[in-house]
């Protein structure tokens, strides 16, 4: 039995370096980058867009500059704005109507979909700009009436 200990060490110690070897390959395997992402094929099952939609946009954020994307008349109401993002860090929409915040909102950029209430309280000249100091990453959003 003791002329089997160090072939047994030897196997279980091959095995361990192979393991690491496969998660450093993996590790190291090509990923397709932000700047290259098709937008429209990400979105479709990121965050597909919505007939009820009164403002949408979806994009790439590849340095700090705020992307701002505008409605001219926003009727009064209550909305929820659904927003995502992919590509590691974190994103951020702020919402204005005529010019005055109405809410910040941001999302962890895993994949997942946050949403935010928002009251709109007279119709208006509406903006939601998208930023990050995480960039690039991908983003999309979509305010839609409550229901």
């Amino acid at each position: 039995m003791p002329d089997r200990l160090p072939l047994i060490s030897r196997a279980l110690g091959g095995a361990a370096a192979s393991a690491v070897v496969l998660l450093a390959t993996a590790a190291c395997s090509p990923v397709v980058s932000v700047e290259n992402a098709d937008v429209p094929r990400w979105r479709a099952t990121a965050l597909p867009s919505d007939s009820q939609a009164v403002l949408e946009d979806s994009g790439k954020i590849l340095n700090r500059n705020r992307i701002i994307q505008e409605a001219a008349s926003v009727p009064a109401g209550d909305y929820t704005l659904t927003i995502t993002c992919d590509g590691g860090g974190k994103a951020f929409f702020a919402v204005t109507l005529a010019g005055k915040e109405l809410t910040e909102a941001g999302a962890a950029c895993n994949g997942s979909r946050e949403t935010a209430k928002i009251t709109v309280p007279t119709t208006g000249r509406m903006e939601i700009s998208a930023s990050s100091v995480d960039a690039p990453l991908l983003y999309a959003y979509h305010l839609v009436p409550a229901s």
